[in-house]
């Protein structure tokens, strides 16, 4: 068999393959990088050897096969850039020569904001003023109490709260840095707490609004538990992630740059039909 059969057969029978195991979308990218070595060595051998000791031209292959495998291993949309630039920023650092206590810290840094993305399938995501603004509007008139699952750093919170002091706010954040930064910055804040922990955990029957800009993995089952804990008439606000299924209440877009769409639920209401 051909080099050019054996990439092919590699690509449409092993990947496939990989991709019937139990495995974390962030252990599916770590595989696609993996993967995609052998198929980048088998592209240079047969086109042009010597483009092995090119960074400039590795790193860019290297990302394209990493990026074309983790499409074939469906792992979320957001990791297809990721291992598209990983490798060639990887050999851009390599060839600076920093010392070793600089990539442990920097590795450090990005396990405090990101914590356990593998586990939890939840990115940091930050909300911009222009939602904030909208999601003024579908706070009632009275006193309410409003949950934001995976706060951030509290920009949305601190917002929400500046201007309806009458309301409670009450934001969960589960990665070390983002809590801390927007504990201290929301300590002044008489209506708004700001709390470590795991979304999961949280209890939602106690608020008449829960916010959370997640991500699609997660979804469904927010959607579970909101039927199980919310009250009839509490609304459950997702930014830019629909509950596959179900119609939404509402969908709001946001006049920003992402075209933002904000959709809402009524999941004590659903748990009775």
């Amino acid at each position: 068999m051909s080099m050019w059969g054996s990439l092919f057969f590699y690509l449409h029978r092993f990947i496939p393959a990989v991709n019937i195991l139990p495995m974390s979308p962030f252990r599916k990218a770590i595989a696609a990088q993996i993967l995609a070595l052998p198929i980048a060595y088998a592209i240079i051998q047969i086109i042009q050897p010597r483009w092995g000791g090119e960074p400039g031209i590795l790193g860019p292959l290297l990302g394209f096969c990493a990026a074309t495998v983790g499409y074939k291993l469906e792992i979320p949309s957001w990791w297809i850039p990721i291992n598209l630039a990983f490798p060639s920023l990887t050999l851009l650092a390599l060839g600076l020569h920093l010392p070793p206590v600089l990539w442990l810290t920097g590795f450090g840094g990005l396990v405090l904001v990101f914590w356990r993305v593998d586990k939890n399938r939840v990115p940091l995501y930050l909300s911009n003023e222009a939602t904030a603004n909208t999601l003024l509007t579908l706070l009632p008139p009275h006193p309410c109490r409003f949950l934001d699952l995976g706060c951030g750093d509290g920009r949305l919170l601190r917002h929400l709260a500046l201007a309806r002091p009458d309301c409670e706010f009450i934001g969960i954040e589960h990665a070390p840095l983002p809590w801390l930064w927007a504990r201290l910055r929301s300590a002044r804040i008489a209506n708004l707490q700001i709390r470590h922990g795991d979304l999961w955990n949280i209890p939602l029957g106690l608020y008449d609004l829960v916010y959370a800009f997640l991500s699609s993995d997660p979804m469904n089952g927010l959607w579970e538990k909101s039927k199980r804990e919310m009250k009839p008439h509490a609304l459950l606000i997702s930014n830019s992630f629909p509950i596959p299924g179900v119609s939404p209440l509402q969908v709001i877009e946001v006049p920003d740059r992402r075209h933002t769409r904000i959709y809402s639920f009524h999941p004590g209401q659903a748990k009775n039909i």
